[in-house]
């Protein structure tokens, strides 16, 4: 009987490590669970990163209009007969401290 007992111990116990620490267990299923939910919004991110792109490229293969924005945002382009305005804004001078 005690040979019974004992065997049923450590069958018990390598039971419960096989639980709560070997592969499978509660521990490594939970911290799959979180990479999961990680890479869920790693991926959302993406793919509303590439719906801009491609509006974007959209936008550039259909007309002129976007290539002619960008030209301007980007470059400061101007059409021809248009006059361009540049204001550039000077720092006030400090002043003179009184002798």
């Amino acid at each position: 009987m005690r040979w019974l007992l004992l065997t049923l111990l450590i069958l018990l116990g390598v039971m419960q490590y096989r639980l709560w620490f070997a592969e499978g267990s509660f521990a490594e299923q939970h911290r799959l669970e979180l990479q999961v939910e990680e890479q869920t919004r790693i991926n959302a991110e993406l793919q509303a990163r590439n719906a801009v792109l491609e509006r974007e490229v959209l936008e550039l293969q259909t007309g002129n209009k976007g290539v002619e924005q960008r030209a301007r945002e980007q470059l400061g382009l101007v059409r021809e007969g248009e006059t361009f305005y540049q204001i550039v804004d000077t720092p006030e001078s400090a002043p003179e401290s009184a002798q």
